[in-house]
């Protein structure tokens, strides 16, 4: 047997792989180059000169020299079968997820646990729960202030006040989890040590009426009262007032540090939004001054994952929802949601924004942002939900409405969690 050639070799080699299936190549043993000659040349002939003999001829010679085909190009072997670009089974073959996968959160339409918060005051423009970083909720109820821990489940009355002070009209924790700021209807703010249970001190001079609306940078707290004015208290020292900011024109009920601490944003009853930064030349002097809303501007929050994005909502009038650039002061959205905005809170660990609302439904709604897509309505208040606190972790919210406290898994548990927290105020179901 003849051996190849490299080229020839190549060439076969070629042929038969899988990468060069765009033509097939004659088989030249199979061909019969006579007949060929004879149909281009001679069988045109017997056409042009048609005649009964030469047709009964040429057909006896074509079944004689079984000539009676009509294929000039003869090929040898078979077509390949076609390749397939993946197999019959990829379908049911492992895949691997991609790496920004996740799995679908189920959000419960129920809360988690409701527990009886009897004398809470139903005033839009108080600030009467929050949650402080111990895992400790602080809840005002009339002239008392009680604290729940979440960890051990225990209950305790922090401090009562009598009719000349009180009632309680704002509750905020120190960033440390264990001092806590109380404003009270007379204008005056006291300092209380919650793991002490100890009273600490009374700042006065601030407001001249009640104060309703506390916020913390660091050492220094902000007050917001009813005569309009907000106050900058350090309070490691004895003459506390720092600084004053006057924007307001009625009663300041929302007040919020960006968490840089560079910025503050105020809402009041006079349906204004103030932009403060203490990095400017005069820092008492707002930055922006944002009319926008059409009625008063209680919820105020900071998106934890872009800076200068703030979310605020107006109360009865207005309904909306609106999303500035507080850099430029510019408005970057705003959405009707048919019902008075009494809270805001941002997932820490997703891009979704809680509302709480008023009447008519007095739900929850949880929004996706930057779209705005409703993704659950939380119900099971039967009044306006007017306060509402996040767990440290970012997990829970607590709801407080009417004469209820509810608590809503709403945000889910955070990736790093494992296993997940404990379920918070396990086997407690009345606050006294």
């Amino acid at each position: 047997m003849r051996s190849r050639c490299p080229l020839e070799e190549r060439l076969l080699q070629k042929r038969n792989s899988r990468e060069n299936l765009d033509r097939f190549i004659p088989n030249r043993s199979a061909m019969d180059f006579d007949f060929a000659h004879y149909m281009l040349t001679q069988g045109k002939k017997g056409k042009e000169n048609p005649s009964r003999y030469g047709r009964d001829y040429r057909k006896q010679l074509a079944e004689a020299m079984n000539m009676n085909r009509t294929r000039i190009l003869a090929f040898k072997n078979k077509p390949p079968a076609p390749v397939e670009l993946f197999p019959s089974n990829f379908s049911s073959l492992p895949q691997d997820k991609p790496a920004n996968h996740k799995p679908h959160r189920h959000i419960p339409q129920t809360s988690e646990r409701t527990l009886d918060a009897s004398d809470l005051i139903d005033d839009y423009y108080l600030n009467l729960l929050d949650w402080g970083s111990s895992n400790v909720i602080a809840i005002a109820l009339a002239n008392k202030v009680y604290l729940w821990d979440a960890t051990d489940c225990s209950t305790s009355e922090l401090a009562t006040f009598d009719v000349e002070r009180g009632p309680v009209t704002s509750v905020s924790w120190a960033i440390d989890g264990r001092h806590i700021a109380i404003g009270l209807d007379n204008s005056e703010v006291q300092l209380w040590d919650s793991t002490a249970n100890q009273y600490l001190r009374t700042l006065r001079g601030c407001h001249r009426s009640r104060v309703g609306s506390l916020a913390w940078n660091n050492h220094i707290l902000t007050t917001g009262g009813m005569d309009g004015r907000i106050v900058n208290n350090d309070v490691r020292i004895r003459s506390h007032i720092v600084e004053t900011y006057r924007g307001h024109e009625r009663e300041v009920c929302g007040l919020k540090w960006s968490a840089s601490g560079q910025q503050l944003a105020s809402g009041g009853n006079d349906n204004l939004l103030h932009i403060w930064d203490n990095r400017s030349v005069a820092p008492t002097q707002w930055l922006h001054r944002l009319e926008d809303h059409t009625a008063a501007v209680k919820a105020l929050a900071w998106c934890p994952f872009q800076r200068n994005l703030l979310a605020s909502g107006g109360g009865g009038n207005d309904q909306c929802i609106k999303f500035w650039n507080t850099h430029t002061g510019a408005c970057l959205n705003s959405v009707d949601t048919g019902s008075q905005v009494c809270a805001l809170l941002w997932n820490m660990n997703e891009r979704e924004l809680l509302s709480s609302h008023g009447f008519t439904r007095n739900q929850l709604t949880l929004w996706k942002y930057p779209s705005m897509v409703r993704i659950a309505e939380l119900t099971g208040h039967t009044s306006r939900v007017l306060h509402m606190a996040q767990s440290p972790n970012g997990c829970t919210v607590a709801s407080a409405a009417g004469e209820r406290l509810n608590f809503w898994n709403v945000f889910g548990d955070p990736e790093e969690v494992k296993p997940a927290p404990k379920e918070p105020f396990a086997h407690v179901n009345r606050i006294r």
